[in-house]
Formats: C-alpha cells, structure tokens, sequence
C-alpha cells in the first residue's frame, strides 16, 4: 500500500513538474479539511448554510486554478536585444516588453530567466497588470566576462488572489545568444616601432584590400569600389578600368598564446561583484573611462594582451594571424581588416585554458614552417626553461621575438619570475612584464626591457 501511494505522489511531481503547476498544499490541505468538516457537518444536520459554505469552497478552489491558468496564458512577452555582439567593460542593453492580452488584470506576473550570463538581472515582478497594456523596462548590464552566453529562455509565473495555485510557462521565443569579446585596449604604441619590425620579400600575391602596390589593370567588375577605378585607363579604352593590388613587402605578425592547462592561475569574479557593480554610479565611471577591470587570472590577462596587441597591429594596417595552444587549437592566418580583427575576437571569446601541450613543443612545431621574415609575439605565464631556450634559438635563426610574460607570481603561484625575465632580456629578446593589477595601456605602451 505504501509503495503504491509512493508511486502515486512521484506521478503528481512529475505531471507538476511537467505542466508548470504549483500547488501550496498548505492552503490546500486546510481547505479540504474545511470542506470535508462542512461537508459532514451539512450531511449530520441537513442545514442549508452549511451546504452553501461546502460549495462556495469548491467553487473558490475552481475559480482559483482557473484564474492562475488565464493569467500566465493571456499575455505575450517581446525581448528585443539591441547588439548580440558585446565585449567586456561595454554594457549589454535590452528591452523586454510583457503585453497583457487577457480582459482580466493579473494581481502579479513573475519573469525569470533562465540564461547563463552572469550579472545579468532580467527578472522582475510586474503587479496589478491591467487588460490590454503594455509593460516596458530597460535591462543595462556590465559585462564582466568573456564567452558565449544564453540569454533566456523567460520563465513567467503567475497565480489567484488566495495563493492556491501558480503556473509557470516557459517562453522559447525569448531565447537569445550572446558573444561576449574580450578586452582590447587602445595602445599608444608597441615597441618597436613599426618602421624597426622585419620587412619581407614581395610576394606578388594578389589581394582585394587598397595597398601601395599596384600589379596591373583589370575591367571592372560589380562589387568593386569607386577608389579602385583607374581614370587614365577609362579614358583611353572608353569603359571602367580598375587597379589591382598586392599585398605590401611587410612581414606578418604571429601571435602565440600559450593555453596550457597546468600553468595558469588565478580566481575568477563572483557572482556578488556583479549585482554590486552593475547598479549605480558604477556603471556610469567605468562607461565614461572606458576602462574595466579584467578577472585576476592569468587566462584573461593572457587574453586580453593577445586582443590588444592583434588590434594594435591591425590598425597598422599589418596582417595578423593567431594561434593557440588550447584543447580546440585556434588558428586563424595573417590577414588584414576589420574582418579579421572580428574573427580573432571570435576565437579569443571562447578560447579556454584546457591545453595539454607544453609550449615549448607548440612554438616549434608552429614555427616549423614559417619564413625568418615574420614578427612572433609569445604570450605566456610559463616560467619553464624550455622555451625560454627554443626562444633564443629563434632569435640566433633570424626571427624577430617580442615575449609578453604574465607574472604568474603576483596571481598567487609560488615561483620566482625574475631569472626567467633576466634570461630573456641577456639574449636580446623585447620582453614585457604583466603582473595583476597592471594598466596594461601603461605596461604594453612603455619601452619594453631588451639586452
């Protein structure tokens, strides 16, 4: 008998569980108690009242499951996200619009949401909502941390004046996906200055970006810009003539990010950061100063450096490729552009530090079929030896280093970085130093230490 009404109770969970209904058996279990005295009461006496008071109950209990029924199904929920691209320290804005379509008011309409982005405060209660209005409210929040999150899907919940009964619906129509970029930095400069990095042999490739290179005359062809039309050649043929161009005798510039699993360190944000901060005048300073803290682990600083310096070089006009030593191994070859500053954003947004390879072995066999003339940017928190010496063997072969070292010391790892950065510095390799805490506006844009 106890085993049958066990399984009974598990079925009720889970058609609860699966409908969205609520019950606060409290309330419920008091009024079938006052039912069923009312009701014996009105069998042992036959008096009228008592009858009426039995079926009044029932006829409260109906209306109730009714009511909460009506109030979570008549009404419609708009979520209109203004950007689903972000990057850390912006803030991630959108509105959310409940409109009730029911003829009935609702005494309160719950809204949860059900994403995965931390910080981000979407629910709210919405009390004593009239037929046929509109609710609109505004959600402004900082975003803290990289990755692809889900907004959504809103939860609503709603119930009768007696608090007998709550349904809840899901809504699939507000689900959302959100990329968060990291961090980059306006640097001032980056040492060396362009005019000191390698140079590279021409290598008449041809390219759809507008360079100082022209290789010939083409006629032109739809999509191709108004500053790519050669007049001289129009004039003389009578039709359009548009220049070709190559890509400029510059070397590209390779980006190395160390993603190995067992030499990062550090903590990341809690989750009470975040409702402190993103309320009040915060938001306002850190909106106005363009400046927002990175999390203190050397994964983001490694991180952030990578984005900055690629956006540095980029501007320049320089072509930029990435690769990482993590678990999904990033890559993405040199280009130049907009375009490719987005996909290198792409990549960093989601790159995780679950490497398993050490970086000495991921520099050689990535620089294995790479010419002399390309600039390597190192960036690791790793004070093992082993790369420090395939390091200086690049630089006797001809390669152009720049290491940007995160000090892993200063994120809690007992390990004294100060010989490595002499042993880089004695073979003549640019080294900067990045410790937690640092502007890396100041660190990246200073004279670096060189031998």
């Amino acid at each position: 008998m106890k085993t049958r009404v066990r399984a009974l109770v598990e079925r009720a969970r889970a058609f609860y569980h699966r409908s969205g209904f609520i019950l606060n058996l409290r309330r419920v279990w008091l009024l079938i108690l006052i039912w069923a005295i009312l009701a014996n009461l009105a069998v042992a006496t036959n008096r009228e009242i008592f009858f009426r008071l039995s079926y009044l109950i029932l006829l409260v209990v109906a209306a109730a499951f009714l009511w909460a029924l009506y109030s979570v199904q008549a009404f419609r929920l708009e979520r209109t996200i203004l950007t689903l691209r972000a990057q850390v320290g912006k803030i991630v804005e959108e509105r959310i619009t409940a409109i009730s379509t029911g003829r009935l008011p609702k005494l309160w309409l719950e809204l949860v949401d059900g994403g995965n982005m931390p910080g981000h405060p979407v629910g709210r209660v919405l009390s004593a909502m009239s037929p046929r209005v509109r609710y609109t409210f505004l959600v402004r929040s900082l975003c803290r941390l990289r990755g692809r999150f889900r907004l959504g899907p809103i939860t609503a919940s709603s119930g009768d004046p007696f608090g007998l009964f709550v349904f809840q619906r899901t809504l699939p129509e507000t689900e959302r996906a959100l990329v968060v970029y990291p961090l980059t930095l306006d640097l001032p400069q980056f040492a060396p200055s362009l005019g000191n990095l390698r140079g590279g042999d021409a290598r008449f490739q041809r390219t759809h970006h507008v360079t100082t290179n022209v290789s010939g005359t083409r006629e032109y062809a739809a999509g191709d810009s108004y500053n790519r039309i050669h007049w001289k050649s129009v004039a003389r043929y009578d039709r359009l003539i548009v220049k070709e161009f190559e890509l400029d005798p510059t070397a590209d510039v390779w980006i190395l990010l160390d993603l190995e699993r067992g030499i990062h360190a550090g903590t990341w944000w809690e989750q009470a950061w975040y409702e402190r901060e993103v309320e009040g005048e915060w938001i306002l300073q850190a909106k106005a100063e363009q400046i927002a803290p990175i999390a203190p682990n050397t994964e983001e600083y490694a991180v952030t450096c990578a984005a900055s310096v690629a956006k540095y070089f980029l501007d320049k006009q320089r072509a930029v490729g990435l690769v990482a030593s993590n678990h999904e191994n990033l890559y993405a070859q040199p280009d130049r552009g907009e375009r490719q500053l987005t996909r290198l954003l792409e990549m960093l947004a989601v790159a995780e530090a679950n490497g398993s390879e050490a970086f000495a072995s991921f520099i050689a066999r990535e620089t294995a079929t790479m010419n002399r003339s390309v600039t390597l940017i190192l960036v690791t928190p790793s004070p093992e030896v082993a790369w420090i010496q395939y390091a200086q063997d690049l630089r006797r072969r001809g390669f152009h280093l720049i290491v940007i070292l995160i000090d892993a010391h200063s994120f809690g790892i007992g390990v004294n970085f100060a010989p490595v950065i002499g042993e880089l510095v004695a073979s003549g390799i640019i080294v900067y130093t990045v410790r937690q805490g640092d502007d890396l506006r100041v660190v990246l844009g200073s004279a670096p230490r060189a031998g």
